[in-house]
């Protein structure tokens, strides 16, 4: 059974719980409906905004996230701004043909992915009516909750490797409209492996199928692992995120070498001012 419908069989069950003994069936007045699916894995769409019902809902400091660099309301708004050309970008180049699984990696680390990541989630995110889930997928070095200033707590890891329900892992960092985040949990260095087992496989095919309108965008370790060779052919197009003017041009060319066979979307210029594209 999928994690959507063990969500919606759970749904079912604290629903039957909280009825009630009422009035004779003649006299009984008519069962709310059951949640709606989209409620239970994170989102509920009216009149272009989402709410959740279901998704564990935290509580974040935005002055954190201000200093952690991410795009939120008091920004830098030449950042912001750039950030939304990019989902131009991206969104021009994938959403009339489908394409809704990104996957997000570079040549070493350090050069800035997690950050680029989350930032391109939260600008897909702020456009009208499109919602993002954004997924931890350097299980070998997870960051993206320290960014988000959210708590440690089970991941896609914990699911990969004893079932823990991805549901239950689900959150949604209050103040982010239309956002919701699938941690890493606990670090593995069985990365390679879990991202390219059945399990996953089939993972990444519910959520690209099930939501067919919503971006998922993973954060991959660098390509000094083997991790998102492991994982590119799970994913519609891959982003290759480079530091300008510091990460050599044979590291590029080597890893541009190393995704040839794969959908590669385009190189990410990343730290300067504004940042750029290459298609």
């Amino acid at each position: 059974m999928s994690f959507i419908n063990k969500a919606l069989e759970k749904a079912k069950s604290l629903h039957h719980q909280k009825v009630k003994p009422g009035p004779a069936p003649s006299q009984a007045p008519p069962q709310a409906p059951l949640p709606d699916l989209d409620e239970i894995t994170g989102f509920a769409e009216t009149l272009g905004e989402i709410h959740y019902t279901y998704t564990r809902k935290v509580a974040v400091n935005m002055d954190s996230l201000r200093r952690n660099r991410l795009i939120v309301a008091g920004s830098d708004e030449t950042l912001g701004e750039a950030y939304k050309l990019l989902r131009t970008h991206i969104l021009h180049g994938t959403k009339r043909e489908g394409r809704n699984t990104l996957m997000f990696t570079g040549p070493l680390p350090n050069e800035g992915k997690t950050l680029t990541t989350i930032n391109l989630a939260i600008a897909i995110s702020q456009k009208v009516g499109q919602t993002v889930l954004l997924v931890d997928g350097d299980l070998r070095n997870p960051s993206m909750h320290r960014y988000l200033d959210l708590p440690s707590g089970p991941g896609l890891v914990d699911y990969l490797t004893s079932g823990y329900p991805i549901a239950e892992s689900l959150v949604h960092p209050e103040g982010l409209a239309n956002l919701v985040v699938l941690p890493a949990g606990q670090p593995t260095t069985q990365s390679g492996e879990l991202l390219s087992s059945p399990l996953m496989v089939d993972l990444v095919r519910e959520l690209k199928h099930f939501y067919p309108d919503r971006y998922v965008l993973f954060d991959l370790p660098p390509l000094i692992y083997a991790d998102p060779l492991a994982f590119a052919p799970l994913v519609d197009g891959i982003i290759l995120v480079v530091e300008a003017g510091s990460t050599p041009r044979e590291e590029i060319t080597r890893a541009l070498a190393m995704l040839k066979e794969f959908p590669v979307l385009g190189c990410v210029l990343n730290k300067i001012n504004p940042i750029r594209i290459i298609l």
